[in-house]
């Protein structure tokens, strides 16, 4: 199975016309096998350390000293990574050199974290429901 075909889908523009996903990622987060299985090249340094981190039972940490993404700080905005039906934890990244922060949404599915991050101008909403589609499939085939 290819899993790039998942990520050009993630970077394809949604209902608004507007493309909101600049780099995407999906990884394997069963343990043992944290791993990157398909990235664009802004995501692809997505260590296992933050793949635990992100999968962890226990966030509570995020609220206050954020996570990091592919070496990304980021601040957590909503987490519900384990809650049926969403699956999702909203991030914000920190400002860049510009002054310009992005949206993140990681979904979960049974095997597979998807990571979306958006353009400068895309909405968390944008990213979340882009993610969703893809997490929503991968779910109801069991991956």
């Amino acid at each position: 199975m290819s899993w790039d075909s998942y990520i050009d889908n993630l970077k394809t523009a949604d209902q608004s016309g507007q493309v909101p996903v600049a780099e995407a990622a999906i990884c394997g987060f069963s343990p043992g096998q944290e791993s990157i299985w398909a990235s664009s090249p802004g995501l692809k340094n997505i260590t296992v350390d933050e793949i635990k981190k992100l999968t962890a039972k226990d966030r509570s940490s995020f609220y206050q000293s954020g996570v990091y993404i592919a070496g990304i700080r980021c601040r957590l905005i909503r987490d519900q990574l384990d809650m049926d039906g969403f699956y999702s934890l909203d991030l914000k990244t920190a400002a860049d050199d510009e002054g310009n922060t992005y949206s993140i949404c990681v979904g979960k599915s049974a095997t597979a974290l998807v990571i979306a991050k958006g353009t400068k101008d895309a909405s968390g909403g944008q990213v979340s429901n882009k993610v969703f589609k893809i997490v929503e499939y991968l779910r109801s085939v069991k991956m």
